[in-house]
């Protein structure tokens, strides 16, 4: 998968309380989450941000609970990937689980300013900042991983699957 978009730069420790208050978890609604995504943090994102647009982040993106609605919140806003230099464990699998690409990226997290445009490859790990095109190297979606992303989630791969006769 390609992905291009404007950066969204923030520090480290952003936890799941932050991308999504828990006082916004009484509904799983998708649009209701993204409409919140990161209010406590940067109450401008939701107006700022366009489609495609991508988070770059320092260590521990997604620490604090184990709630699915931080990715979900995420993804919903309308954001292609997140990259960080490491992710929360738990975080990392309700990404992947609901269909949002995440790399992990020292160089490119420390290279890459907000604002900036950039593009990443996520077949090949490549992290391109547009810029100043310099470029970044993520370790690619092994071929199960990718596949999940593809479908939009564990759930919606699963239906496929299913659907196909696998």
């Amino acid at each position: 998968m390609h992905f291009e978009g404007t950066v969204f730069r923030y520090g480290r420790d952003i936890d799941t309380d932050v991308i999504i208050p828990a006082r916004y978890l009484n509904s799983s609604d998708p649009a209701y989450l993204a409409s919140h995504c990161l209010e406590d943090l940067d109450d401008t994102f939701v107006e700022r941000m366009k489609p495609g647009d991508i988070i770059v982040a320092e260590e521990n993106f997604g620490c604090g609970s184990s709630r699915e609605h931080a990715p979900l919140a995420i993804k919903s806003a309308g954001v292609s990937c997140v990259i960080a230099k490491s992710f929360a464990r738990i975080f990392y699998r309700n990404s992947i689980d609901i269909g949002l690409p995440i790399l992990e990226c020292s160089e490119a997290v420390d290279a890459i300013t907000d604002g900036a445009k950039v593009s990443v490859d996520t077949e090949t790990g490549v992290i391109t900042n547009l810029d100043t095109g310099e470029t970044f190297a993520s370790e690619p979606f092994p071929p199960f991983i990718a596949e999940i992303i593809e479908a939009g989630g564990i759930v919606n791969r699963t239906k496929a699957n299913i659907a196909a006769g696998k």
